[in-house]
């Protein structure tokens, strides 16, 4: 907590200037608390100062026009810079701070030095927070008298007692360091009776152990009355930085009879540092949005549009050579959502079938006795259809006894309907739940009983063939039993040859299996054939034979192909089953997650290998400030540096090429209960629906540093703001209490990288800008129909990105970071609009259906530009709106016409004379050129329902900064005009399909 000593004492800072010039100085605030100086400087001592009363504003991070130019910007730490905003013309006093922890405590100090005055760093040195010394007087005066202490003079509570209650505030906290902490204190103060605890002992270790000074720091950034948050500030709080949505002040009231400890608290309507603590390590502070623990997509696709979760192998629970077979594999599998399993099926003694893998020294398991747990498990943890593969050598008589358990175990679980004549894709998950579908090999029509091959697969034989040892003629069956096989409908396994004959003649019921090196030599090397073979048909990928140890292949190198079924070892723990735990998560856990749209639709353009932007989705920026950790243990078998813990975080990002990235914070010594970071990264998404984020914490070590803790999520999941993370083991279990603390932010800002070069970027003339490119199929009548969309697709790109320019233009004079939103713009205005006589400089008309700004007398040159800035931004955002749905009609009815030689493609190009390579290139541009339409079409409805949002932010923040003309009373919602707007741009554009 600041406090006036140290702000007093002073501290040394780097003063950024322009032209890359960087100064050190020592800063202090003079003994009266009314000026800050600073030293050595070439000005008179009365001159190198500003006064406290000129300072408007204390801006943090990198955000004023200085540091924006300056040549070391990549040198300046976001969370270590802030500036001081002073004087009549807005001057700005740059500094650096060699620690974010020293950037907070001055910033939070001059804050509150210029809202309250003197007495306010000498209220936060003494921390005298009435509400919290009320809540812990009273809890430890009723635990006085649990402790049997209710009369007379009271010398305190029992040691015991004081740590268990300094624990159920705070339970990660270890008792032997509370119990350390009290027996320290009473060495200092010589006290002699060290199993007692006084009152004054018992609140000085619970603000020593249970006060989380980034917390703190957060709290007083939106408090308006110093220690505690009233419902506006809460109300504020959740809006501006939690992202939440119709939030009213009994919205605050609930969250703080809900989390707040102290009943003088809860009466009041405040919430106080603890109530705010335990808000935000609530689970509705979680990074994972809640929403996404329900089945949250569209079940009603065929099959092949989904990913389907899957294991390889399941019955094995050790290694694939020698470990072990048991029917917990199953268990463990089901119970985690997997939806498609393994069963290997060989011929065991007393004419029992048995499930083991062939060529190996894995022990077997009873084929009914594997029946009979699927049977029990199979919809236990999701009501979507199971996917049984079954690889089938067994002899004639061994595949009735195996019929007959299929039967008798699962009964009419079983789908056996075979899908309708002309049908060309899969029924949905939706239409097959509750049923399990066989996989696995089928006799052609017309063949009679026991033909056919009994597997088209034997894994073990595999295995044996690369390790050189066995036979891998072994085993080939004797013939398929017609019964068995009329129990195979949906996913009949086929060999697979090459994309072109499967194209030709695979039905969308036909499986291939591709061992992983195949899958991804042909992801490697028809990375554009693999995703549209994709499109129509299943795809199962198992690990190469070579994995004997269990070890696991990256899915995400499968998945960017749209392979749905990527096998892999439950029983082996590590990144890629925490990718594919984390994957599956994001839609109830219900084993089935909807692939993304460019890899469904039947016309468009995907490369699994892109290493760019995907044509027709908008890239985002994803914004993570690591701030904090908790409770982080000491990793497992560690001993060497006893309970010491040398942290550090990385953030990984998982997806497609172009969007695979990792950070990594510094090292906090020594120090696992409340590590503080506060580092801030920021990544290109350019397929946000195909990346994970994952945090990875390690103790730093010498040789080899160990694994802490991890958490995997799906981008589609995270919940914007101020988020706590729960850390799990190495065996994807909860470590307890372990957490991280976090800021994020996601926006489809173009631009990204260095606000410098965002700030040019964003101002650079039309002609400089990147437009979608349409590709020539070289088929005249087809190259014509697209060449007309190419001033559309020119305007509809004017029109989003002027607007997004504008307000990323208005964002950097309001003096905010990248990640800001237009609410967070107006309420930073909000401080330094203010006149010497206390009215606004200039002030919000609202009553017309795009707000605008209005000077309220002379402005200095900083705030016109802010107006100017902002008419600028108006003026895009009515473009948006009055000519897209001119834009997005003329777009769709190119599109319309174009989709007319879809079927006859590629007779239309033999008959231009195109061969080979020139008929496949101009399909692919066929489907290039299509996908930049919907996508281009797609991008322009979204920007107006942003201008829409844009427009509600900036008429609520007017309204609670009471910067608005004509409107008295408290905040409410915007009006009818601005509902005009959410309807125009959410309606069906005309001509839409």
């Amino acid at each position: 907590v600041p406090s006036r000593s140290r702000c007093m004492e002073g501290t040394e800072f780097r003063k950024v200037r322009s032209n890359s010039r960087v100064y050190q100085r020592y800063y202090l605030l003079e003994s009266g608390l009314q000026a800050l100086r600073w030293e050595p400087s070439k000005k008179e001592s009365d001159k190198a100062c500003i006064a406290v009363p000129s300072i408007r504003e204390v801006r943090t991070g990198r955000n004023t026009e200085t540091f924006r130019t300056n040549g070391v910007y990549d040198q300046i730490s976001e969370d270590c810079a802030f500036s001081i905003i002073y004087g009549e013309t807005y001057e700005a006093l740059d500094l650096v701070a060699n620690s974010a922890e020293v950037a907070n405590v001055w910033v939070t100090g001059l804050r509150y030095l210029i809202l309250y005055g003197k007495h306010a760093i000498d209220m936060m040195a003494s921390s005298e927070d009435s509400l919290r010394l009320a809540w812990l007087a009273e809890t430890f005066s009723s635990m006085v008298v649990s402790d049997g202490q209710g009369g007379g003079e009271v010398v305190g509570i029992s040691l015991r007692s004081a740590v268990g209650l300094i624990r159920s505030v705070n339970p990660g906290v270890r008792s032997e360091k509370v119990e350390h902490r009290f027996k320290e204190l009473h060495r200092v103060k010589e006290r002699m009776n060290g199993d007692r605890v006084t009152k004054e002992e018992f609140i000085e270790v619970f603000h020593d152990l249970c006060t989380r000074p980034e917390i703190y720091f957060l709290l007083v950034q939106f408090s308006s009355n110093k220690e505690y948050l009233d419902t506006k500030d809460l109300m504020r709080f959740l809006e501006v930085e939690q992202g939440m949505a119709q939030v009213t002040e009994d919205t605050s009231l609930e969250l703080i009879q809900s989390h707040e400890p102290s009943e003088e608290g809860r009466r009041q309507g405040c919430l106080s540092l603890d109530g705010f603590t335990r808000y935000l390590t609530s689970l509705e502070c979680h990074l994972f949005d809640p929403e996404h623990s329900q089945v949250c997509q569209d079940m009603s696709q065929p099959l092949s549009h989904y990913y389907i979760n899957s294991s390889h192998n399941t019955y094995l629970i050790e290694d694939q050579f020698k470990g072990p077979a048991d029917i917990t594999g199953y268990i463990r599998a089901l119970k985690m959502g997997c939806r498609c399993v393994e069963v290997d099926v060989w011929d065991g003694p007393s004419d029992e079938p048995v499930v083991y893998t062939s060529h190996t020294l894995t022990s077997p398991v009873k084929f009914h006795c594997v029946l009979d747990v699927i049977g029990r498990f199979a919809f236990e943890a999701s009501e979507f259809p199971l996917i049984l593969c079954v690889e089938n050598h067994c002899s004639p008589f061994q595949q009735r006894v195996m019929l007959q358990h299929l039967r008798r175990i699962l009964g009419e679980k079983l789908y056996t309907k075979p899908l309708r004549e002309g049908e060309v894709y899969l029924p949905s998950p939706n239409a097959l739940r509750g049923k399990i579908l066989l996989k696995g090999q089928k006799l052609e029509e017309g063949c009679g009983g026991a033909e056919g091959d009994v597997t088209d697969e034997d894994e073990g034989a595999e295995m044996c063939q690369r390790m050189k040892a066995g036979n891998s003629g072994e085993g080939a069956g004797e013939g398929l039993l017609k019964e068995l096989s009329d129990l195979v409908t949906l996913c009949k396994s086929v060999r697979f040859t090459d994309f072109q004959m499967s194209f030709s003649i695979q039905k969308p019921w036909e499986l291939c299996s591709f061992n992983e090196t195949l899958a991804l030599r042909c992801a490697s090397e028809r990375p554009g054939d693999f995703v549209n073979y994709n499109k129509r048909f299943l795809s199962r990928v198992y690990p190469s034979a070579m994995r004997i140890d269990s070890s696991n292949m990256n899915p995400q190198d499968l998945w960017k192909c749209g392979c749905q079924i990527v096998a892999l070892n439950y029983q082996t723990p590590g990144l890629m089953m925490d990718l594919n735990i984390a994957w599956f998560r994001q839609n109830g856990n219900c084993g089935y997650v909807l692939r993304p749209a460019i890899m469904r639709q039947e016309v468009s353009y995907f490369s699994a290998d892109t290493r760019d932007s995907v044509p027709g989705v908008s890239p985002q920026l994803l914004h993570v400030k690591v701030i904090s950790g908790q409770n982080l243990p000491r990793p497992r078998g560690s001993g060497a540096k006893g309970d010491v813990v040398d942290p550090y975080v990385y953030v990984e990002i998982h997806g497609i090429p172009a969007d695979c990235a990792e950070r990594r914070t510094r090292t906090v010594m020594q120090n696992g209960d409340n590590p503080i970071f506060d580092e801030s990264f920021e990544f290109q998404i350019n397929l946000p629906e195909l990346a994970m984020v994952r945090f990875v914490v390690l103790d730093d070590e010498f040789i080899g540093d160990e694994f802490i803790g991890q958490y995997t999520i799906p981008l589609e999941c995270l919940q914007p703001g101020y988020r706590h993370i729960p850390l799990q083991s190495l065996m994807g279990e909860d470590l307890p209490y372990a957490m991280l603390f976090v800021h994020v932010a996601l926006t489809n800002r173009r631009g990204g990288g260095k606000p410098y070069k965002r700030g040019l970027s964003v101002r650079k003339a039309r002609r400089g800008r990147d437009y979608a490119a349409l590709r020539d199929l070289g088929i005249k009548e087809v190259d014509e129909v697209f060449k007309m969309a190419g001033p559309q697709l020119k305007e509809a790109t004017d029109l989003r990105e002027n607007m997004q320019n504008s307000v990323a233009v208005f964002r950097e004079l309001c003096g905010v970071s990248a990640v800001a939103n237009l609410m967070q713009c107006v309420l930073a205005l909000g401080s330094r609009v203010v006149g010497a006589d206390g009215d606004p400089l200039m002030l919000f008309e609202l009553r017309e259906q795009y707000p605008s700004m209005e000077p309220q007398g002379p402005l200095p040159d900083v705030l016109r530009r802010v107006v100017s800035t902002y008419e600028t931004m108006i003026q895009a955002s009515r473009a948006v709106m009055e000519l897209s749905d001119g834009v997005y009609d003329r777009i769709l009815q190119i599109q319309t016409t174009a989709m007319k030689f879809h079927e006859t493609l590629h007779s239309i190009a033999v008959k231009e004379g195109l061969k080979d390579r020139k008929v496949t290139r101009a399909v692919e541009s066929f489907s290039w050129n299509i996908t930049i339409l919907k996508g281009q079409a797609d991008l322009l409805k979204r920007a107006m329902t942003e201008v829409q949002e844009n427009m509600k932010q900036v008429h609520y923040a007017a309204l609670t900064s009471n910067l608005s003309k004509g409107v008295t009373g408290e905040a409410t919602r915007p009006r009818r005009s601005l509902d005009t707007i959410q309807e125009r741009a959410t309606a069906p554009a005309r001509g839409s399909t």
